[in-house]
């Protein structure tokens, strides 16, 4: 039997409850709206990270010079630097928002974090924030080395939701080439533009993530006539050359099964991949850490193990 946790569910009541009387009273859904709920959220329920050297510069790219923010912790320990893709739907979410996860990431992990503060849908839509972070992928090292700070010339891209699925989309055309990336997490990512798996119905209303916004996140970040099948990490081909892979489910997450079946398609693909789920959370559990504090130590604990496993 499924059992939400009792915090998160004592907190939906009461936002859902919200939510319906901002819906009666002809409440319509913005991209301000969607980046200040986000921000609101975290700021609501994530304290501030641990104390660590941080620093800020651009990578130079072909179609925009991307600014990225570094995080160094106290102590490091050797291996590649990991390169954090922010959540969102493509629409929301900042480096400011996420600097506090960034932080707990780059601590629990040992590594450096380069942040990538990438364009953001409506105003730059579909494939603009994945070829800011293949700039970042690729150019990450002259940047580090700009800034004097050390590096093995490999990454492990991490990425949460909507960045988890520009984080996958950067994979699956790097998995065509000689790449450097030697793992990717995926934080209950979007993986299926087409929003065909049972999860998207089953917890598609009353868990934060709404099958309703997910399609407005959609329909605002693919503005032309892109094969949205096409464009899904779920789909079309996968090879050997993809990375080592942890991928984070949520069993109250409408995105649930994409994961579930992204890990399979790895695996059938004789790519080492695990699926870390969360039998009692919802999506952006992380962004909601005061009520969760578990769920995320848990997190970021097994996190650290995967990256600590990775050369």
């Amino acid at each position: 039997m499924r059992q939400l946790d009792a915090k998160l569910e004592e907190w939906l009541q009461g936002f859902n409850a919200q939510l319906e009387q901002l819906k009666a009273a002809g409440f319509e859904p913005t991209p301000i709206t969607a980046r200040e709920g986000l921000a609101n959220l975290t700021r609501g329920f994530v304290e501030a990270g641990p104390d660590m050297a941080v620093c800020e510069t651009v990578v130079p790219g072909k179609h925009y010079n991307v600014p990225v923010r570094i995080y160094q912790p106290e102590t490091m320990s050797p291996g590649p630097a990991i390169i954090f893709s922010h959540g969102g739907g493509h629409m929301a979410g900042s480096v400011t928002v996420y600097d506090p996860i960034c932080r707990r990431i780059a601590a629990a992990c040992e590594r450096t974090v380069i942040s990538v503060d990438y364009r953001l849908a409506p105003e730059n839509p579909f494939p603009a924030g994945v070829e800011d972070l293949l700039t970042v992928v690729r150019g990450a090292g002259p940047a580090l080395d700009r800034k004097g700070i050390a590096h093995n010339g490999h990454w492990i891209l991490v990425g949460d939701s909507g960045g988890g699925a520009m984080t996958a989309s950067a994979c699956r055309l790097l998995q065509h080439e000689r790449h450097n990336v030697a793992g990717q997490v995926l934080i209950y990512p979007s993986l299926d533009y087409t929003m065909q798996l049972p999860s998207i119905v089953e917890n598609g209303s009353g868990y934060l993530l709404e099958k309703e916004k997910i399609g407005w996140y959609f329909d605002n970040y693919f503005q032309g006539a892109e094969n949205r099948s096409q464009c899904s990490p779920l789909y079309g081909e996968f090879t050997a050359n993809l990375p080592p892979s942890l991928v984070v489910t949520a069993e109250f997450c409408p995105l649930r099964d994409e994961g579930i079946a992204y890990v399979k398609r790895l695996n059938d693909a004789g790519v080492e991949a695990q699926c870390l789920h969360f039998d009692n959370m919802i999506h952006a559990f992380l962004n909601m850490e005061a009520l969760v504090p578990d769920a995320c130590a848990r997190f970021y604990r097994h996190t650290a193990e995967f990256v600590h496993g990775l050369s």
